[in-house]
């Protein structure tokens, strides 16, 4: 267990002070006539997603108990799908006061909020228990020149899960370790008729398209940018990739709807047992084991993500981690922060770990272990599950214009996966605009 723990480490040094804010409510000036008035109640709006991780009745749940405790705060979600949070924060920021106290921050967002002057500096807000007590490649989302603008709060990566019965039925006793072998099983399952499309992906002309392409273009020895900070992805390696992913909707093996799919399409097809392979978060086991909702409960397996045949790693999969920021213009800096405290705590964290697992090393170790464990009836598969394939979860790049770059190389993807350019052709595109947006 140390060994694995260890490979979350990363050495980086952030400057720390002890204390954390919190808010003072307002009280009125009592008047000579009137008794004191009562205390001005603030409220902290919050802009999250209602995909992955926590559900929003859970999220809803956690509020109504931190409420309870802190009366004088109360606390309003908005959840959107992923794809809006970016543009609906952007868009509040230009607002004063903001629409927003919070948002939730994706890995890939810090430094062009940061660079737009967005996320409030916390690093003066965070004590030696929470550096200490947390992964440290939670802090790296939201670090950057040894300044800490926000609270982790997810640690999440892509899994490869599998439907155990229709492997079996097809003869095979353990589920591809090579994305070679996947096509072998695949054309044997589909062969039998076990299912017409084995593996559904989410490949929407969306980010979720390019957290695949991450697994799988580091999975194949690829990378995103080279040693200088050029384009990388458009090399034989990037190329060979996407020609791959286009021959398998070619060859009848992926669902040929995964052009159109989002993360929520493609557990929709493999609960519903229509899928012997899928590639997605952590959240879609919980739901794929619920009777109620699933076909295939009791059913589903999970294993590290494949890889090419002849790559230097054993896995490879995505980062999808995620923080919470306060807003630098939020008039309700303290009451929001500590809010995102209390949501990232270990104590709330280890309640509510169906979905998501804690980011705290200590419930990863000894009798916290256990508890995490049997904390649901799927802990026994999804923390060995974490532990295994987190360490092989790949970085998108971290530049302050990766929005941009990403619907450039999304693009890309989908010009090629419905047949309108070769490999080589898109990602030439893509790879030129993101040169011009790094030289603005």
């Amino acid at each position: 267990m140390k060994a694995l723990l260890k490979l979350f480490s990363i050495a980086f040094v952030i400057v720390l002070a002890v204390n954390v804010g919190g808010c003072q409510p307002k009280v009125a000036t009592p008047s000579e006539a009137q008794p004191p008035a009562a205390a001005e109640s603030v409220t902290v709006h919050i802009l999250t997603m209602d995909q992955a991780a926590m559900s929003t009745d859970e999220e809803e749940e956690i509020a109504r108990a931190f409420e309870a405790e802190n009366p004088g705060i109360k606390i309003q979600w908005e959840f959107v799908g992923y794809d809006s949070v970016h543009d609906k924060f952007v868009t509040g920021m230009a607002s004063t006061p903001p629409a927003y106290d919070a948002v939730m921050v994706d890995v890939v967002w810090p430094d062009e909020f940061i660079n737009a002057g967005y996320l409030l500096d916390v690093t003066d807000r965070i004590t030696p228990e929470m550096k200490a007590g947390i992964f440290p490649s939670a802090w790296l989302g939201v670090t950057r020149n040894n300044k800490v603008y926000g609270m982790p709060w997810l640690m999440d990566t892509k899994y490869f899960f599998y439907n155990k019965d229709i492997l079996q039925q097809a003869g095979f006793a353990e589920p591809p370790k090579t994305w070679e072998e996947l096509v072998s099983q695949a054309e044997v399952i589909k062969s039998k008729g076990l299912a017409e499309y084995p593996i559904a992906w989410s490949w929407i002309q969306a980010e979720a398209a390019i957290c695949d392409f991450t697994a799988l273009l580091y999975g194949n020895d690829g990378k995103f940018l080279d040693d200088a900070g050029k384009p990388a992805f458009n090399n034989d390696k990037g190329v060979a990739t996407l020609a791959w992913m286009k021959k398998t909707l070619d060859d009848g093996i992926s669902n040929p709807s995964s052009p159109i799919y989002k993360e929520g399409d493609v557990e929709t097809t493999f609960i519903a047992g229509k899928a012997a392979f899928a590639l997605n978060w952590l959240s879609m086991y919980s739901n794929a084991q619920d009777p109620a909702k699933s076909t295939v409960a009791g059913k589903v397996g999970i294993a590290p993500i494949p890889v090419f045949e002849g790559a230097n790693v054993p896995s490879s999969s995505v980062d999808g981690s995620s923080a919470f920021s306060v807003t630098a213009t939020s008039p309700n800096k303290d009451a929001a922060w500590k809010f995102l405290v209390y949501l990232s705590s270990e104590a709330v964290q280890m309640k509510y770990s169906a979905k998501q697992l804690p980011i705290w090393k200590a419930a990863f170790e000894g009798d916290n272990l256990t508890k995490l464990e049997s904390a649901t009836t799927i802990g026994p598969v999804t923390v060995p599950a974490f532990l295994a394939q987190f360490p092989y979860a790949n970085e998108r790049p971290t530049v302050a214009y990766y929005n941009e770059a990403s619907a450039a190389l999304q693009l890309a993807l989908q010009d090629v996966l419905t047949g309108k350019k070769t490999p080589q052709e898109a990602l030439d595109i893509a790879a030129a605009k993101w040169i011009e947006l790094a030289g603005k």
